[in-house]
Protein backbone atom coordinates (compact mmCIF):
# COMPACT_ATOMS: atom_id res chain seq x y z
CA UNK A 1 0.00 0.00 0.00
CA UNK A 2 1.23 3.22 -0.67
CA UNK A 3 1.91 5.97 1.88
CA UNK A 4 1.55 9.51 1.63
CA UNK A 5 3.18 12.11 3.87
CA UNK A 6 1.03 14.55 5.60
CA UNK A 7 1.28 17.96 7.54
CA UNK A 8 1.61 17.77 11.03
CA UNK A 9 -1.29 20.68 10.88
CA UNK A 10 -3.48 18.15 9.07
CA UNK A 11 -3.22 15.42 11.29
CA UNK A 12 -3.61 17.27 14.24
CA UNK A 13 -6.87 18.98 12.79
CA UNK A 14 -8.27 15.36 12.59
CA UNK A 15 -6.98 14.98 16.06
CA UNK A 16 -9.22 18.04 17.50
CA UNK A 17 -12.21 17.21 15.98
CA UNK A 18 -12.13 13.62 16.90
CA UNK A 19 -15.15 12.54 19.38
CA UNK A 20 -12.44 10.73 20.96
CA UNK A 21 -12.05 12.14 24.36
CA UNK A 22 -11.11 10.10 27.34
CA UNK A 23 -12.56 9.94 30.38
CA UNK A 24 -15.67 12.37 28.97
CA UNK A 25 -19.12 11.20 28.43
CA UNK A 26 -20.31 11.69 24.90
CA UNK A 27 -23.51 11.51 23.39
CA UNK A 28 -21.92 9.57 20.42
CA UNK A 29 -21.43 5.66 20.54
CA UNK A 30 -18.73 4.60 22.86
CA UNK A 31 -16.80 0.94 24.08
CA UNK A 32 -16.14 1.10 28.13
CA UNK A 33 -12.44 0.36 28.54
CA UNK A 34 -11.74 -0.76 31.54
CA UNK A 35 -14.09 1.72 33.31
CA UNK A 36 -12.73 4.61 31.34
CA UNK A 37 -15.41 5.82 28.41
CA UNK A 38 -13.61 6.80 25.20
CA UNK A 39 -15.82 6.87 22.22
CA UNK A 40 -15.31 5.12 19.11
CA UNK A 41 -13.89 6.49 15.85
CA UNK A 42 -12.41 8.21 13.99
CA UNK A 43 -14.73 7.74 12.00
CA UNK A 44 -13.75 6.98 7.69
CA UNK A 45 -13.41 10.13 6.94
CA UNK A 46 -11.34 11.12 9.48
CA UNK A 47 -9.18 8.06 9.38
CA UNK A 48 -8.45 8.86 5.30
CA UNK A 49 -6.60 12.43 6.36
CA UNK A 50 -4.14 10.43 8.24
CA UNK A 51 -1.38 8.85 7.01
CA UNK A 52 -1.95 5.45 8.04
CA UNK A 53 -0.14 2.22 6.80
CA UNK A 54 -3.94 0.45 6.81
CA UNK A 55 -7.34 2.20 7.37
CA UNK A 56 -9.08 -1.37 8.15
CA UNK A 57 -9.18 -0.75 11.89
CA UNK A 58 -11.00 -2.27 14.83
CA UNK A 59 -12.83 -0.88 17.00
CA UNK A 60 -10.20 -0.91 20.07
CA UNK A 61 -7.52 0.02 17.27
CA UNK A 62 -9.52 3.24 16.73
CA UNK A 63 -9.40 3.89 20.36
CA UNK A 64 -6.17 3.43 20.68
CA UNK A 65 -4.73 5.34 17.69
CA UNK A 66 -7.33 8.50 19.11
CA UNK A 67 -5.71 8.05 22.67
CA UNK A 68 -1.93 8.50 20.96
CA UNK A 69 -3.53 11.10 18.57
CA UNK A 70 -4.85 13.09 21.59
CA UNK A 71 -0.95 12.46 23.26
CA UNK A 72 0.09 14.62 20.46
CA UNK A 73 -2.15 17.19 20.43
CA UNK A 74 -1.60 18.25 23.88
CA UNK A 75 2.10 17.85 23.48
CA UNK A 76 2.65 20.61 20.67
CA UNK A 77 4.09 23.97 21.65
CA UNK A 78 0.84 26.09 20.80
CA UNK A 79 -1.28 23.73 22.78
CA UNK A 80 0.65 22.69 25.21
CA UNK A 81 -1.76 20.44 28.23
CA UNK A 82 0.71 18.87 30.60
CA UNK A 83 -1.86 17.96 33.15
CA UNK A 84 -4.13 16.42 30.44
CA UNK A 85 -0.71 13.94 28.46
CA UNK A 86 0.15 12.60 32.03
CA UNK A 87 -3.56 11.62 32.39
CA UNK A 88 -3.37 9.75 29.18
CA UNK A 89 -0.98 6.88 31.01
CA UNK A 90 -1.82 4.29 32.96
CA UNK A 91 -0.93 5.03 36.88
CA UNK A 92 1.88 2.95 36.54
CA UNK A 93 3.12 4.16 32.83
CA UNK A 94 6.50 4.81 31.67
CA UNK A 95 8.06 7.25 29.09
CA UNK A 96 11.06 5.64 27.38
CA UNK A 97 13.61 8.06 25.99
CA UNK A 98 15.59 5.14 24.21
CA UNK A 99 18.02 7.19 22.74
CA UNK A 100 19.17 8.81 25.89
CA UNK A 101 18.80 6.21 28.24
CA UNK A 102 16.21 7.35 30.18
CA UNK A 103 12.68 6.34 32.18
CA UNK A 104 10.28 9.04 33.17
CA UNK A 105 7.35 7.06 35.29
CA UNK A 106 3.96 9.00 36.86
CA UNK A 107 3.63 12.73 36.74
CA UNK A 108 7.51 12.65 35.86
CA UNK A 109 6.26 11.93 31.95
CA UNK A 110 5.17 15.31 31.58
CA UNK A 111 8.83 16.76 32.68
CA UNK A 112 9.45 15.43 29.39
CA UNK A 113 6.84 17.77 27.52
CA UNK A 114 8.18 21.04 29.44
CA UNK A 115 12.13 20.01 28.79
CA UNK A 116 10.57 20.32 25.11
CA UNK A 117 9.06 23.12 25.23
CA UNK A 118 11.67 24.82 27.16
CA UNK A 119 14.38 24.53 24.45
CA UNK A 120 11.74 24.80 21.66
CA UNK A 121 8.48 26.74 22.67
CA UNK A 122 7.14 26.37 19.07
CA UNK A 123 7.48 22.76 19.18
CA UNK A 124 5.33 20.13 16.97
CA UNK A 125 5.42 16.51 15.28
CA UNK A 126 5.39 15.95 11.46
CA UNK A 127 3.51 12.88 11.90
CA UNK A 128 4.93 10.56 8.66
CA UNK A 129 3.39 7.21 8.86
CA UNK A 130 1.02 5.58 10.96
CA UNK A 131 0.52 1.92 11.79
CA UNK A 132 -1.91 0.98 14.26
CA UNK A 133 -1.49 -3.63 15.30
CA UNK A 134 -4.03 -3.98 18.15
CA UNK A 135 -2.51 -2.23 21.12
CA UNK A 136 0.36 -0.98 19.34
CA UNK A 137 0.91 2.34 17.79
CA UNK A 138 3.83 3.05 15.84
CA UNK A 139 4.52 6.00 14.44
CA UNK A 140 7.43 7.44 12.22
CA UNK A 141 7.35 11.47 12.59
CA UNK A 142 9.99 14.45 12.45
CA UNK A 143 9.89 16.69 15.69
CA UNK A 144 10.12 20.32 14.63
CA UNK A 145 10.48 23.59 16.32
CA UNK A 146 12.91 26.90 16.44
CA UNK A 147 15.62 27.00 19.51
CA UNK A 148 14.96 30.28 20.91
CA UNK A 149 14.73 28.78 24.56
CA UNK A 150 17.62 27.28 26.72
CA UNK A 151 19.20 23.67 26.58
CA UNK A 152 20.72 22.38 30.02
CA UNK A 153 24.08 20.96 29.45
CA UNK A 154 27.08 19.34 31.53
CA UNK A 155 28.82 22.27 30.97
CA UNK A 156 25.75 24.97 31.58
CA UNK A 157 22.87 26.22 29.97
CA UNK A 158 22.85 27.12 26.17
CA UNK A 159 21.09 29.97 24.98
CA UNK A 160 19.05 29.69 21.98
CA UNK A 161 20.33 30.68 18.48
CA UNK A 162 17.11 30.86 16.47
CA UNK A 163 17.89 27.62 14.54
CA UNK A 164 15.37 25.43 12.87
CA UNK A 165 15.52 21.85 13.73
CA UNK A 166 13.70 18.80 11.78
CA UNK A 167 14.57 15.73 13.61
CA UNK A 168 13.71 11.92 12.57
CA UNK A 169 12.07 10.05 15.14
CA UNK A 170 10.19 6.76 15.68
CA UNK A 171 7.80 6.20 18.60
CA UNK A 172 6.29 3.24 19.81
CA UNK A 173 3.15 3.19 22.01
CA UNK A 174 2.26 0.22 23.64
CA UNK A 175 -2.08 0.39 25.17
CA UNK A 176 -4.11 -1.11 28.59
CA UNK A 177 -7.45 -0.17 28.51
CA UNK A 178 -7.67 3.19 26.32
CA UNK A 179 -4.31 4.36 28.10
CA UNK A 180 -0.86 4.10 27.39
CA UNK A 181 1.02 1.96 29.14
CA UNK A 182 4.48 2.14 27.80
CA UNK A 183 6.12 5.03 25.28
CA UNK A 184 9.09 4.05 23.71
CA UNK A 185 10.93 7.19 22.15
CA UNK A 186 13.52 7.23 19.51
CA UNK A 187 14.77 10.70 19.04
CA UNK A 188 17.72 11.51 16.96
CA UNK A 189 19.39 13.46 19.07
CA UNK A 190 22.57 13.88 16.72
CA UNK A 191 20.81 15.34 14.29
CA UNK A 192 19.36 17.98 16.42
CA UNK A 193 22.45 19.17 18.35
CA UNK A 194 23.77 19.49 15.04
CA UNK A 195 21.04 21.32 13.71
CA UNK A 196 21.45 23.84 16.78
CA UNK A 197 25.02 24.38 16.03
CA UNK A 198 26.60 21.59 18.40
CA UNK A 199 29.27 19.88 17.61
CA UNK A 200 31.12 16.30 18.80
CA UNK A 201 34.92 17.15 19.71
CA UNK A 202 36.35 14.15 18.44
CA UNK A 203 40.02 15.19 18.89
CA UNK A 204 39.47 16.19 22.59
CA UNK A 205 37.90 12.86 22.99
CA UNK A 206 40.99 10.86 21.20
CA UNK A 207 43.27 13.22 23.38
CA UNK A 208 41.69 12.83 26.13
CA UNK A 209 42.30 8.94 25.94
Amino acid sequence: MRVHSWKTTAVLAVAASLALVVGVASSQAATSTGGTRVDVGPGGSDLAKLPLTDRDLTDREKVNLAVVLRAYRVAEGNSLDVPAYVEGFTKDGVFNDMVAGRTYRGKAVGDVLTTMAGIYPDVHRDLRKITVDGDVVAVELSIQGTFTGTLPTPAGDLKGNGAKIDVPTADFWYLRNGKIEKFDCFVGFTAMYSQIGVTIDWEAAVGGR
